[in-house]
Formats: structure tokens, C-alpha cells, sequence
């Protein structure tokens, strides 16, 4: 059996659909982290991936189109620990959670109706304020 990533119940993706590369990592780590690997960067083909289905692949391109590529692919990083294994975990937990949340139904808008006072308090401000600028007009003086 092959190894999937469990997105949703209804959506597995297998293993074999996600690429894997590694390099150096910046930051804290002390000197493993100039001679180990431990930056991992995960590869998705959202546009070539046959686990999904034309409504799911819209979805996600409409919904994680600021991350994909032009070729349709997503990437994720992680490099915040200081073992290939550990931010292996990591991106696929990132990876998971990006497309749960993608693939999640927006909650339906309820129109509501605006209360009768906000309505009145409106207005009645609107009054005061022309008021206020009325008051503020020079008249011409009416002398003969």
C-alpha cells in the first residue's frame, strides 16, 4: 500500500505526488548547519496532480493563487528545525493545513438589515453637522 497524506476525509494524496528537496539551512545550528541538508522544500502539481478532482483543482488554483507557480505548482519551506526529518514532518503538517483551509467552504453571508436607530443616529448627525455649517455662512448685510 502506498504511504498518503490524509488531507480530508474525502482527499488522499499519495506520497509519491510530492516532491521532496533539500539544502542548507540559514540561521541558528551551529556548524551542522554548513555541512547538513536540513532545509526541506516540499513540491506540489496542483494543475498535473491525478488525486484531484477539476472542482478541487479550480478551487485551490482560485484560492492559492498567490502561492502556485505559472506551471500550477505549489512550494512550501520549512527550515525551522535542526533536522531534515523534523522539517520534513513540518511542511507536510504546513502542507495539509494550506489545503484543508483552501479547500474549505466559505461560510454563507447573512444579510442583516440596519437597526432603525443606527439609521436615526445617522442622520440626526448628519443635521448637527449641516447645522454646524450653516451657522458658519456670512450673510450679507441687508443695509440700504
Amino acid at each position: 500500500m502506498k504511504p498518503m497524506v490524509q488531507v480530508t476525509p474525502d482527499l488522499d494524496i499519495p506520497e509519491e505526488e510530492l516532491v521532496f528537496t533539500t539544502s542548507r539551512s540559514g540561521g541558528p545550528g551551529g556548524q551542522n548547519v554548513n555541512k547538513v541538508n536540513t532545509r526541506v522544500s516540499l513540491l506540489f502539481d496542483v494543475e498535473r496532480s491525478p488525486s484531484l478532482s477539476t472542482e478541487v483543482r479550480d478551487r485551490l488554483r482560485d484560492r492559492l493563487s498567490a502561492r502556485l507557480s505559472r506551471q500550477g505548482t505549489l512550494r512550501l519551506t520549512s527550515q525551522r528545525f535542526r533536522s531534515q526529518h523534523a522539517n520534513k514532518e513540518a511542511v507536510v503538517r504546513r502542507f495539509v493545513t494550506l489545503l484543508q483551509q483552501a479547500l474549505q467552504e466559505p461560510a454563507e453571508r447573512i444579510p442583516t438589515e440596519t437597526p432603525p436607530e443606527v439609521i436615526e443616529r445617522r442622520l440626526e448627525k448628519k443635521r448637527r453637522r449641516s447645522e454646524t455649517k450653516r451657522e458658519r455662512r456670512v450673510v450679507p448685510d441687508m443695509e440700504d
